[in-house]
């Protein structure tokens, strides 16, 4: 896709300029990490990377994604409560990998306890791709949906002041008025808090579960503030604090240091490195609590890429979504060609094809967080080495989508200014709340879209390889 900065591109003195004040507004408005060097202390901060102009996006496909993510909401909702669904499609996945292996375990422990949670709150972000078929024209194109920890919706809240502030200072005011309101932060925000409220004891906090650095305070910030304007107590804890000072009474509420906590949102625990014995312990107690988690371990496993290649299978989705036909044509249409790894013929034949054609296709395990993905000769070895053993079915292969670029400045603390061909990718937050079988909130909250530079295959924001970006539509 074209950017519609041609001109200014070609300016290098008014880019020089522009970047200048870029940098400032996005630490006037709070586009802010901690430094790798401090990453636990906010005396030294930096602007989180971003581009410098906002990338052009194709308005039909963004109102697309927007119009299919509340459908997105009820799949994941259907997933997290069929139990028969998850153990048939983990099946083979949980026997050569041993995270997912964990968490499922821990699932079924938890539904042969009973569960304690009667609430249960989903924060998801449906990640997409515009694909240039062999006519140029752009589909939408899911990547993934992640169902744990999705971030970036504090941060890219703040993203397009700065970039109206940047095209004015270019003459674009015109323009910079068209950049579209966001705020995911504000909607993920509600959720928590309709959660909260459910949960129905008005002392009782919001537990931020975090990680042990935490370079993206910031984002999380944003959300936490919101809950705090609206007088709701939020915590900030690691699983070391859950693991010596949480427990469960009786009636299995959860405490910490003696606070009631309501709601349990995971910043964290979506990555093998995230555990050792006393964190999947800590996990195990946060699981049998009444609290509210966001997400419950079914949710997230309903996030894995495993799910995501069963459900492109002919009637898996009407077998979730019964009586949902509309809902159902409006996901498939997202969907790229994703295919099974599993042992046997149709296994064995994707193998050989992938290894055979490396570029057509994309390798991805079952992990969240981003720079975990395969590609090209990479991809090639790995199948090489896996093909004849069970070890292939921790993978799913997908088809491999091929945006067009376009030219862009990232502008990253202590980085060179110079014009990078570049890709972008658009996430759209969902927001759910069911209270027992009832959904009483199920919204599409906000987006986020991350930019990179087209020599890198793979990796978001916090990889530290995209960089934040603001949607105009064209």
């Amino acid at each position: 896709m074209a950017s519609p900065w041609e001109d200014v591109l070609r300016d290098t003195a008014a880019i020089r300029e522009a970047a200048a004040v870029a940098v400032d507004a996005a630490l006037l408005e709070g586009v802010l990490m901690r430094t790798e060097g401090e990453p636990n202390a906010s005396d030294v901060v930096n602007y989180a990377p971003f581009t410098l102009l906002p990338s052009a996006v194709p308005r039909a496909l963004f109102e697309q994604a927007y119009a299919v993510q509340q459908d997105f909401n009820l799949l994941v909702d259907a997933i997290s409560q069929n139990k028969e669904f998850l153990e048939h499609t983990l099946a083979s996945t949980i026997k050569v990998d041993d995270f997912t292996a964990r968490l499922f375990q821990i699932h079924t422990q938890v539904l042969e306890e009973g569960l304690a949670q009667s609430v249960f709150l989903g924060i998801n972000r449906s990640d997409y791709m515009f694909d240039c078929g062999l006519d140029g024209t752009p589909a939408l194109k899911q990547i993934e949906i992640n169902t744990i920890a999705a971030s970036f919706g504090g941060l890219t809240s703040r993203t397009a002041a700065v970039h109206g502030h940047v095209l004015k200072v270019l003459g674009k005011s015109k323009e910079a008025s068209h950049l579209l309101p966001n705020s995911p932060s504000k909607g993920l925000a509600l959720g928590i808090a309709k959660a909260w409220e459910l949960y129905g004891s008005p002392s009782a906090v919001v537990m931020f579960l975090v990680e042990e650095i935490q370079r993206n305070i910031f984002d999380q910030r944003c959300v936490e503030n919101e809950l705090w304007n609206r007088n709701i107590g939020v915590i900030r804890r690691r699983f070391r604090d859950v693991f010596e000072k949480g427990s469960l009474d009786g009636a299995r509420r959860l405490y910490m240091d003696g606070q009631e906590v309501a709601v349990v949102y995971y910043r964290e625990g979506y990555v093998p490195k995230n555990y050792d014995q006393q964190n999947w312990e800590a996990r195990l107690l946060l699981e049998r609590s009444r609290a509210v988690k966001c997400p419950d371990i079914a949710t997230q496993l309903a996030g894995t890429k495993k799910v995501q290649q069963e459900l492109s299978r002919p009637g898996t989705l009407e077998r979730l979504l019964p009586g949902c036909t509309e809902a159902v044509t409006r996901i498939r249409a997202t969907f790229a060609g994703l295919y099974s790894l599993d042992m046997g013929e149709e296994g064995d034949r994707m193998a050989a094809m992938a290894i055979a054609d490396p570029d057509r296709f994309v390798l991805k395990p079952q992990r969240e967080g981003g720079g975990n993905n395969l590609y090209g000769e990479e991809l090639r070895q790995v199948l090489e080495k896996v093909k004849d053993s069970p070890e292939r079915t921790s993978y799913i292969l997908m088809d491999k989508i091929k945006p067009q670029p376009a030219m862009n400045y990232l502008l990253r603390a202590h980085s060179p200014l110079q014009v990078s061909q570049c890709i972008s990718e658009l996430g759209i937050f969902g927001v759910y709340v069911r209270q027992g079988k009832e959904l009483v909130m199920n919204v599409a909250a906000g987006h986020l879209l991350r930019t990179k530079a087209v020599e890198h295959a793979d990796g978001g924001v916090a990889a530290g390889v995209a960089v934040l970006d603001t949607p105009y539509l064209v």
